[in-house]
């Protein structure tokens, strides 16, 4: 990643971003492939993902959400 950044590489990862919409989901940090160069994550790549996938990706930022609020709640954050 770090040599991506050096080197401008535009070079594709997955990590942890805020999505504003992208995939379905908003106001969250989670996984997703992304471009990393200069910048360092430049862009989000689109996904073409199916029913099952989206589903499964909702469920992933569920258990995003329920965790930040357990943490918030214990005041860890």
């Amino acid at each position: 990643m770090v040599e991506s950044i050096v080197r401008d590489q535009n070079r594709l990862f997955t990590a942890s971003v805020y999505l504003e919409g992208e995939l379905g989901e908003e106001d969250i940090n989670i996984g997703v492939p992304v471009i990393i160069n200069k910048n360092g994550w430049d862009r989000i790549v689109p996904m073409e993902l199916s029913s099952d996938e989206q589903e499964a990706f909702r469920k992933s930022a569920e258990a995003v959400r329920s965790m930040n609020q357990v943490l918030k709640d214990n005041q860890i954050i």
